[in-house]
C-alpha cells in the first residue's frame, strides 16, 4: 500500500467509530480494524493530519502549570518539531529498533521524542520520573536500553547504572549528557529511512507490580497507534475536543488518553501540572480553558467528590473514568453536581480498552459497560475453560483484536500462559447479564472465600466509600480460626474525620446495614494505602500483612469490640 493508502484506511476506520459515535449496536456489529502491512502512526496518521488546512491552527497540546504559566503547540508546530528532534537523535545513532528510556514529566519535550521515536522505529520504553536508580538499572538490563531521554534533573539517578547508552538530558546542561536544546539546529523536514512494518515493535512497558516483578509488555506501530480507536471510541472524542487526562507520564494510560485515542481524534490534550492536588484549582483551569472531555482515575474523581463540584461552572460533556472500577458512589455525585454521567471503561497495559459504557448508550449502575467494536469479550471459568456468566475476563483470539500485545518481551512461558487455550486472559474476574454487560468482580488473585462464600472487594469497597467518614478503602482476607478469613478493610478517612473507636463503629454499621451477612465487614484498621507509582492499590502487600505471624499491630478495630451493633 502507498503512504496515501495506508493513511486513508487508518481514516475509514477511524471516521466510521465517530460517525457511529452514539449508536452502539451498529458500531460494534460492523467496525473492522484496518488491515495494514506497513504503518508509520507518526508520519502516515499525524503528519498528515498537521499538514491538513483545517489544524493549521489547531493546538495538538496545550499546558498550564501551577504558576499560570502556558505553552501551546499547533499540530503543524508540533509535527516539524518532532521532525528536528528525529532528525537530531538519528545524529546521535538511534536506529530502528534501538530501545530507548523516556523519562520525561508532562513537558512538551515528551511529546516530541514520542513522535520523533516513532518515526525512526525506534522501541520506547516509558518510565515514571518516580523510578529511582534500582528500577532504572533494571530498565536498562531488562529493557537492553542504547539511549535514555531524561529530565536534567534525574540525571544523578543514572549515575550507577551501567550499560554502553546514550545519555540525553532535557533541562539544564549536565556534563557528559547531550542537551536537547540541541535539537533545534536541525531541519523540520524528516525523510525515513524505509517503510515500518506493522508489526515492528514500538513500546515496551514495564507493568505497575501490583502483584510481581514487572513484567514487559511489547506493543507494535498498530497494536497502541491503532489499537487506541477503542479508547477515542470509548471516550467520544471528536475533532475540535479539548481534552483533559489525569495520568502520569511513563504508564500506558499516559498513552492511551494523552497521545493516541485524542490524536486519532484530531483533539486538543490538555494538561495542568500541579505539585499538589487541589479540586478547586484544576476545576478553575478546566473552566477558563474550555475542557470538553474529561479522564481521570478513581483516586482523582474520589478526592474531586470531597470538593464542592459546583464550582465548575462548565462542565465537560464527556467524563470518564479507567485505572480501577469506579465506585457508583462517585457516580452518582458527579451526576448530581454536573449533570453528566461517568462513564467507567476496562483495559489493561496489555490492550486498549476491552470493556466499556460508551457514548449514548445506558449505563447499568456497577457495570464497566459493553465490549468495544473489535473486541470479542469471553468471561472463562477457570476450572472447565467454558464459557460462563461469572468467569474470567478473556479475549476470544479466533477474533484477534488490533489493540492487543504481542506478547512479553523475552518471556515465552508467561507469554503462553496469557495466551493459553485460544483466549487472551486478563486476570480479571467478572460477571455478565442478559443484555451483555460485564461487571468487575476483582483479580483472580484479589477474589476470596470467607465462610466458603465468594468474597468481591471490589463490591464491599463500593459500599464503605459511601459512607461520608470513608475516603477510600481495600478489603482483603483477614484469617478466622472459625470462618478460615473474613472479610477486613483498610480505610483513609476523609477530610474531618478521626480515626477513633466511634468512626470504625460507625463505618462498621453502615456496612452492616448495607451487605448481606456473609459479606460483612468484621474488622477494620485506618491506614494509608499502599499503592504502586502508578496508583493502584496494592492490596497483595495488605494481604501479607494480615498472614505474616510478626506483622507490627495497627489499631485494629473488630465487630466483638461493639456488643450493641445490632445482629
Amino acid at each position: 500500500m502507498s503512504a496515501s493508502e495506508v493513511h486513508h484506511a487508518f481514516r475509514v476506520a477511524r471516521d466510521y467509530l465517530q460517525t457511529h459515535r452514539e449508536d452502539y449496536d451498529t458500531a460494534y456489529r460492523d467496525f473492522a480494524w484496518p488491515e495494514l502491512d506497513e504503518f508509520n502512526w507518526a508520519i502516515d496518521w499525524f503528519d498528515v493530519v498537521a499538514h491538513d488546512p483545517d489544524n493549521a491552527e489547531r493546538y495538538a497540546l496545550w499546558i498550564v502549570e501551577e504558576d499560570g504559566t502556558e505553552n501551546r503547540w499547533t499540530y503543524p508546530e508540533l509535527s516539524g518539531r518532532s521532525n528536528q528532534v528525529a532528525n537530531w537523535l538519528r545524529s546521535l545513532g538511534v536506529r530502528r529498533g534501538d530501545r530507548l528510556i523516556l523519562m520525561l514529566g508532562n513537558q512538551g519535550e515528551l511529546w516530541e521524542t514520542i513522535l520523533a521515536a516513532i518515526k525512526l522505529g525506534a522501541v520506547i520504553i516509558p518510565a515514571s520520573t518516580l523510578l529511582g536508580p534500582a528500577d532504572l538499572a533494571d530498565r536498562v538490563e531488562r529493557g537492553a536500553a542504547k539511549h535514555v531521554v531524561v529530565r536534567s534533573v534525574d540525571a544523578p539517578k543514572f549515575a550507577g547504572v551501567e550499560g554502553d547508552y546514550t545519555r540525553i538530558a532535557v533541562g539544564e546542561p549536565v556534563e557528559g549528557w547531550q542537551p536537547y536544546s540541541a535539537a533545534f539546529a536541525q531541519s523540520p523536514e524528516y525523510a525515513p529511512d524505509g517503510p515500518t512494518k506493522a508489526a515492528d515493535p514500538l513500546l515496551l512497558y514495564f507493568t505497575s507490580g501490583t502483584t510481581a516483578k514487572p513484567k514487559l509488555v511489547q506493543h507494535t506501530h498498530v497494536s497502541y497507534p491503532v489499537g487506541h480507536l477503542s479508547t477515542m471510541y470509548w471516550i467520544g472524542l471528536e475533532p475540535g475536543d479539548v481534552h483533559l487526562n489525569i495520568s502520569s507520564p511513563g504508564w500506558a494510560k499516559h498513552a492511551w488518553s494523552n497521545f493516541f485515542a485524542p490524536f486519532n481524534a484530531e483533539a486538543t490534550v490538555f494538561l495542568y501540572n500541579y505539585n499538589r492536588f487541589d479540586a478547586n484549582a484544576l476545576m478553575a483551569q478546566m473552566d477558563r480553558c474550555g475542557v470538553t472531555s474529561f479522564c481521570a482515575p478513581p483516586t482523582v474523581w474520589r478526592m474531586l467528590i470531597q470538593a464542592d463540584l459546583t464550582a465548575l461552572k462548565t462542565p465537560p460533556k464527556k467524563v470518564v473514568g479507567a485505572g480501577e472500577p469506579l465506585n457508583p458512589e462517585v457516580i452518582e455525585q458527579v451526576r448530581k453536581s454536573w449533570g453528566v454521567t461517568i462513564r467507567d471503561g476496562f483495559g489493561q497495559t496489555e490492550s486498549s480498552v476491552q470493556i466499556a459504557n460508551t457514548p449514548g448508550q445506558d449505563v447499568v449502575p456497577g457495570s464497566m459497560g459493553r465490549p468495544l467494536p473489535g473486541f470479542v469479550v469471553a468471561l472463562v471459568d477457570p476450572v472447565s475453560g467454558e464459557r460462563a456468566s461469572e468467569g474470567e475476563i478473556c479475549l476470544d483470539l479466533a477474533h484477534r483484536p488490533v489493540g492487543l500485545m504481542t506478547g512479553y518481551a523475552d518471556d515465552d512461558e508467561r507469554t503462553a500462559a496469557a495466551f493459553a487455550g485460544g483466549y487472551y486472559h486478563t486476570g480479571d474476574v467478572g460477571s455478565i447479564d442478559e443484555r451483555g454487560y460485564i461487571t468487575y468482580v476483582g483479580r483472580t488473585d484479589d477474589v476470596f472465600k470467607a465462610s466458603d462464600y465468594r468474597i468481591s472487594p471490589f463490591e464491599l469497597e463500593s459500599v464503605l466509600i459511601e459512607h461520608e467518614a470513608v475516603a477510600e478503602a481495600a478489603v482483603v482476607p483477614a484469617p478466622d480460626p472459625i470462618r478460615l478469613a473474613v472479610p477486613k478493610a483498610y480505610v483513609v478517612l476523609a477530610p474531618g474525620h478521626e480515626p477513633t473507636a466511634e468512626t470504625a463503629k460507625a463505618i462498621l454499621a453502615y456496612c452492616r446495614e448495607h451487605l448481606a451477612p456473609y459479606k460483612r465487614i468484621r474488622r477494620l484498621e485506618f491506614a494509608e494505602l499502599p499503592k504502586t507509582i502508578s496508583g493502584k492499590i496494592r492490596r497483595v502487600e495488605l494481604r501479607g500483612r494480615e498472614s505474616d505471624p510478626k506483622r507490627a499491630e495497627g489499631t485494629e478495630y473488630r465487630e466483638e469490640d461493639f456488643p450493641d451493633l445490632k445482629s
